[in-house]
């Protein structure tokens, strides 16, 4: 369940990350990406760590972020 206040707010969202779910603290529509600045609308948010505070945009920004090497070519 995705705890949004709706579209009181047009920009960027300051959220709260926390284990299966995320809470706004401040209304907005987006939160950026901690690995590639993309806009990541609250509606298609599927990604973060709680540990971190920060969200990701694909799971391979996941993997960007906690195994840096996991998806270099060899």
């Amino acid at each position: 369940m995705l705890n949004k206040f709706g579209s009181s707010g047009h920009g960027e969202a300051q959220v709260q990350y926390l284990d299966g779910d995320f809470r706004v603290i401040s209304p907005g529509t987006f939160v950026r990406c901690a690995i590639t600045d993309t806009r990541i609308p609250l509606d298609e948010l599927k990604y973060w760590s709680v540990d971190l505070q920060e969200a990701y945009a694909t799971p391979g920004a996941v993997l960007q972020r906690h195994f840096p090497g996991a998806l270099k070519q060899p």
